[in-house]
C-alpha cells in the first residue's frame, strides 16, 4: 500500500540552521531509489548533495532554487510503496549515506518549535534566548518577545532596521526563514514610514544622481558570503591585529620548485612550498598555531597543524584545510593541496573540509598584488600573506642583479605573541625562501 514520506532538511553540523537550494538532481514524477541525490544544496561552510533515504516517486518539491530552508523544513515528498508486512513498521536500520551531523533515518529528526528551544546555538557560542514576559515584568516590545532565529537572518534584520517580532515566520513551527526577512525589507521599502507593522531605516529616496538616475544593484548576502561576512565582522570586532613584512629574494626557490616533482611525476608547485615552509615555522614558533578563547581568558596553543589556504572559485572565496599538514611530505601537501584546490572550483567541498584550521596561507600574489592586510579567519591567531614574485634590482653576493623577489607579510593576533615572537617567524619563512636547502635543517 502507498504512503508518502517527506524528506526534512537534515542537521547539517557546525552549527548550521538553514541552507540554500542551489538545484533540484530530480523533478516532480521521478523515480528515486535510497540513498539517491535529490538536491543540491549550499550552507554557510559548503556545498552538498543531499542523498533521499526512500525509493519510490516523487510527488513534491518544497522550494525552488535559490530559497532557503530551516533546518527540519520538509525538501521533498516521496510516494513510497510498502508491503503489508512492513507497513507501520520502521526499519531497525537506516540507509548507508552519512553525511556531517546526520544520517539517513526512517524518521528524519525535526526542528522544535521556537517556544521550546532553551538557547540558540552558533559554532563555539551559546546564547540564551530571553523568555517571553510574564505578568508585572517589563514589556519585550509592540509585538511581544523576539522570535528564535538563526544569528545570519538576525544580523540581516538588525542591518535594515527591521523588527523581527513583526515578521511571519513561513518555517517549521513558524521559524522565521531569511526569505521572510527579504520579503519584508521588500514591502517596507514600497511603504512609507510608519504605514503597516514593517518598519526599517528609510534609505534616500533617488539615487546619488537624482530621480533620473540608475537604480542601484541588490545582491542578496546569503550563503558563504553571509557567513564570510559574518565572521570578517567578528575578527574585526573581537581580535586586536597587527601586521609586519618583510620582502625575500625568491630565486633559489623557484629554481627548488622547477627541480622537484611529486613520485606520480605531477609538479610541486610554489604553495606546496611555501605550506612547506609554514609548517617547519610553527614547530619553531608554536605561538602562532593557536587561538584565544576569550570565555576562559586562555590562549590555546594546537598540537597538530592543520593549514588552510586561501583558493578562489566561481562560488566565492573559500579556505580548505589540509589537516594533520605537520604529518605530511612535501609531495603529500602538494597532492593534499591539489585535491582540495580541485574540489573548491567544483563546488564539492565538504563542511569538515573548510573547518578547524589552526593557521592560513594566503597567496594573494596570483591577482598581481605586491601585499596586503587581510582579516583574521577567527578564531585563528596568524595569516601568512604572499604578494606576486617580480623581477627587481637585488644585491645579491655582493653585486647588483636582477632577482625575483616576493614580498611576504604576517597578520597575527598580539595577544598570542608580542611583535619580536612575529618578526622571528617572519624572518625564519623568508630565510627558507631565500636558502630552501635550510629545511633540511628543520626534518
Amino acid at each position: 500500500m502507498p504512503s508518502v514520506r517527506e524528506f526534512l532538511l537534515p542537521d547539517l553540523g557546525e552549527g548550521l540552521t538553514e541552507a540554500e537550494i542551489v538545484r533540484w538532481l530530480v523533478a516532480d514524477g521521478d523515480m528515486v531509489a535510497v540513498d539517491q541525490p535529490v538536491v543540491e544544496v549550499e550552507t554557510a561552510k559548503a556545498t552538498v548533495e543531499l542523498p533521499c533515504p526512500y525509493a519510490g516517486v516523487v510527488t513534491r518539491r518544497y522550494g525552488g532554487e535559490g530559497d532557503v530552508l530551516a533546518v527540519g523544513a520538509p525538501l521533498v515528498a516521496v510516494t513510497v510503496e510498502e508491503t503489508a508486512a512492513s507497513a507501520g513498521e520502521p526499519r531497525a536500520t537506516g540507509s548507508g549515506s552519512v553525511l556531517v551531523g546526520y544520517g539517513t533515518r526512517e524518521t528524519p529528526r525535526r526542528r522544535p518549535a521556537p517556544a521550546a528551544v532553551p538557547a540558540v546555538t552558533v559554532p563555539a557560542v551559546t546564547v540564551p534566548v530571553r523568555p517571553a514576559p510574564v505578568p508585572g515584568s517589563a514589556p519585550a516590545g509592540p509585538a511581544g518577545p523576539v522570535p528564535v532565529v538563526s544569528p545570519l537572518v538576525r544580523q540581516l534584520a538588525r542591518r535594515h532596521g527591521l523588527d523581527l517580532r513583526s515578521v511571519p515566520g513561513s518555517g517549521a513551527g513558524g521559524l522565521i526563514l531569511r526569505s521572510d526577512v527579504d520579503a519584508a525589507i521588500r514591502r517596507a521599502e514600497r511603504e512609507p514610514v510608519g504605514v503597516g507593522a514593517v518598519t526599517a531605516v528609510p534609505g534616500p529616496a533617488h539615487g546619488p544622481h537624482g530621480s533620473d538616475g540608475p537604480e542601484p544593484v541588490r545582491v542578496p548576502l546569503r550563503g558563504r558570503r553571509a557567513a564570510a561576512a559574518a565572521k570578517f565582522s567578528r575578527s574585526r570586532r573581537e581580535i586586536p591585529d597587527a601586521t609586519c613584512w618583510v620582502e625575500a629574494d625568491a630565486t633559489a626557490l623557484l629554481e627548488a620548485r622547477a627541480a622537484l616533482a611529486r613520485p606520480d611525476g605531477a609538479p610541486i608547485g610554489l604553495l606546496a612550498l611555501l605550506a612547506r615552509i609554514c609548517v617547519a615555522g610553527l614547530a619553531r614558533h608554536p605561538q602562532l598555531n593557536a587561538s584565544v578563547d576569550t570565555a576562559r581568558e586562555e590562549i590555546v596553543r594546537w598540537p597538530a597543524t592543520h593549514l588552510g589556504f586561501a583558493a578562489q572559485s566561481a562560488r566565492g572565496l573559500t579556505v580548505p584545510v589540509v589537516r594533520d599538514a605537520h604529518l605530511r611530505d612535501t609531495a603529500g601537501l602538494a597532492a593534499e593541496l591539489a585535491r582540495l584546490t580541485a574540489a573548491a572550483r567544483a563546488g564539492t567541498l565538504t563542511p569538515a573540509e573548510v573547518t578547524g584550521g589552526t593557521f592560513t596561507l594566503n597567496n594573494y600574489g596570483v591577482f598581481g598584488v605586491d601585499g596586503s592586510t587581510p582579516i583574521l579567519n577567527h578564531p585563528e591567531a596568524a595569516m601568512l600573506g604572499v604578494g606576486r614574485i617580480a623581477e627587481k634590482p637585488w644585491v645579491h653576493e655582493g653585486r647588483l642583479a636582477v632577482r625575483r623577489t616576493v614580498q611576504l607579510s604576517l597578520t597575527f593576533d598580539h595577544r598570542v605573541c608580542d611583535g619580536a615572537e612575529a618578526a622571528g617567524f617572519l624572518r625564519h619563512v623568508a630565510d627558507r625562501v631565500e636558502r630552501p636547502l635550510r629545511l633540511l635543517e628543520d626534518l
